[in-house]
This record gives C-alpha cells, structure tokens and sequence, in this order.
C-alpha cells in the first residue's frame, strides 16, 4: 500500500475511534475522554489530508 493510502486509510480510522472516545466521553459525563477523542479525531483528519496531499503529488 503506498504511503499516500496508508495515511488516508488510518486517518479515517482515528477519525473514527476519537468519534467513539467522544460520545463515550459524553455518555459517561467524562470531559477527559470527551476531549481525548475530539483531539484524535483532529489528528485523523490532518492525517487523512497529508495522505490526500501525497497522493497529489505521486502522479
């Protein structure tokens, strides 16, 4: 898989686990966790765009 790939493919799977973190985070009335899986959840998308960028860029 290349590099480009790799990253868009784990950037959409941190998307979705900081999504999950958030709601338990909520669900529970825990703001640490709610905060952890919003701060993931960002990474992902920036994560997801550097492997849309790299993708861009290898053709």
């Amino acid at each position: 898989m290349k590099s480009g790939t790799r990253d868009e493919a784990e950037g959409q799977l941190h998307q979705v686990k900081g999504k999950i973190k958030e709601i338990a985070g909520q669900v529970s009335m825990n703001p640490d966790l709610e905060a952890e899986g919003k701060g993931e959840k960002s990474d992902g998308k920036v994560q997801e765009k550097l492997g849309q960028i790299k993708k861009l860029f290898d053709k």
